[in-house]
């Protein structure tokens, strides 16, 4: 059996593929299809329906964060591996064939997941708040080794303001490295480049052909390093970006009407869980909203409905149409306009937004913040003002890097919905048997399996 190297290249399509000729050569050498998206079409729950075969409803991954009810507490980007409700292709392999090896790099449920090597983003916290950027792995000592090897892992160009080019390259450099060094039977590979400028820019605002060829070029060391093992190079995305005009602020709403309570404290207004009938934890153009009354849930559902540029509202058994009937799933679920997309800070001054709202602090935000990609304009020289801050905190001071933008319309990119053009959705380029015309993410489960050999599961 050939080893397989799967490369997840977020945000490619069809579309886009002649501006990456390496993989376009991948695609001429076997075949491609488009996938259908599932819904919502963001990073965790596109990734574990690829490792399960399943729906979210399924494998519990209902958005990139969910509100874990047992603590009231909004947790989003959880690496857990044990948060899949479905078991994952890898596990799968390993019971059919218990000699089946895998290496699982930067890709989200990495914790604890029944691989021989993984390597994933995992920052060390202080007692003082502080925190240094660092990657953690399996087996004791990988990361380590990658990095004597590799450099320091480009930690600030993985998210926020720097993110770009500079953690892909990474990524394919390590998992060239890992193949050669062990030849797994599945490599799994995050390249996370197009889901960068097309946030901040929109797809239309950015030079998407150069942004496809830096991904393209990244690629090289991998795609030569598999040549020269044996590996065949199968490549897939989770979604493509559209162009958003505007951002749309369901907790203001909520507040206004009453149902959203915050406490105030010498760090600004914090959302209060436990006494808000209703709040909304949003995710790009897909929205939970949770109702903690099932009287109040007519009467959210109203308001929602009246709000422009929310598309379609969800509740009890409807949710099912979108396969997201689920306890982690809010009472209400909400898309919105293609053009539009849910942007979650609940305070209506913005004087008195929380400390963490001007930080890149992606777990403690009850929901996904996509500002966190730009520095804030109305700064004067942000840059100096990173610098000053990198050198308090060398200096031993509790600093906060507050140069995030409250402005949600900076935000030109976005995705979740289902794209209505086939080559615009996400991809598959695979070889050998040519699977049917209609495929949807969650079949690629089970063609892997079938190009690792497994015939029938057990």
């Amino acid at each position: 059996m050939r080893p397989l190297v799967l490369l997840n290249a977020v945000g490619l399509t069809s579309r886009l593929l002649a501006h990456a000729p390496r993989l376009q050569a991948l695609a001429k050498q076997g075949w491609l299809r488009p996938l259908r998206e599932v819904v919502p079409a963001v990073t965790c729950t596109a990734q574990a329906t690829l490792l399960t075969g399943a729906s979210a409803q399924q494998h519990g991954i209902v958005a990139n964060g969910w509100l874990y009810r047992d603590t009231m507490e909004v947790r989003f980007w959880q690496q857990s591996n044990r948060l899949l409700q479905a078991e994952p292709l890898y596990a799968t392999a390993k019971r059919l064939r218990p000699s089946f090896t895998c290496a699982k790099l930067f890709w989200w449920f990495n914790q604890g997941a029944s691989v021989d090597w993984s390597v994933t983003p995992k920052p060390y916290y202080g007692a003082d708040g502080n925190k240094v950027f660092g990657i953690a792995g399996t087996p004791e000592g990988l990361s380590n080794s990658l990095e004597r090897t590799l450099g320091a892992f480009p930690f600030p160009t993985f998210w926020g303001p720097m993110a770009g080019r500079g953690c892909t390259e990474w990524i394919a450099r390590c998992a060239a490295l890992i193949l050669r060094e062990h030849r797994p039977d599945l490599t799994l590979v995050y390249l996370p480049h197009l889901d960068y400028d097309p946030q901040r820019y929109g797809p239309a605002g950015c030079d998407m052909a150069k942004l496809v060829r830096e991904l393209d070029n990244a690629c090289e060391p991998l795609l030569e390093q598999a040549k020269q093992t044996g590996a065949c190079v199968w490549v897939i995305s989770e979604y493509g970006h559209v162009t958003v005009t505007r951002p749309i602020y369901l907790n203001r709403e909520l507040r206004r009407a009453g149902y959203v309570s915050v406490r105030s404290g010498p760090f600004g207004e914090t959302l209060e869980t436990f006494t808000s009938r209703a709040f909304a934890v949003c995710d790009h153009q897909l929205a939970h909203v949770y109702v903690q009354s099932a009287e109040d849930v007519p009467q959210v559902r109203e308001l929602m409905q009246s709000i422009p540029g929310v598309a379609q509202v969800l509740t009890g058994e409807e949710r099912e149409q979108l396969y997201l009937r689920h306890q982690r799933s809010g009472e209400l679920i909400l898309l919105s306009a293609p053009d539009a997309w849910f942007a979650y800070p609940f305070w209506l001054d913005d004087a008195k937004a929380p400390d963490y709202a001007r930080c890149v602090d992606i777990h403690r935000k009850p929901g996904f913040d996509p500002c966190e990609l730009f520095l804030d304009p109305k700064l004067w020289f942000p840059k100096l003002r990173v610098v000053r801050r990198l050198l308090q905190k060398k200096l031993g001071f509790r600093t906060l890097f507050d140069v995030i933008p409250l402005d949600a319309t900076l935000v030109r990119g976005s995705h979740g919905l289902a794209a209505t053009d086939p080559i615009d959705r996400p991809l598959l380029i695979g070889n050998g048997p040519v699977p049917a015309m209609e495929l949807s993410l969650l079949d690629v489960r089970n063609l892997l399996l079938g190009a690792l050999g497994f015939t029938s599961e057990q």
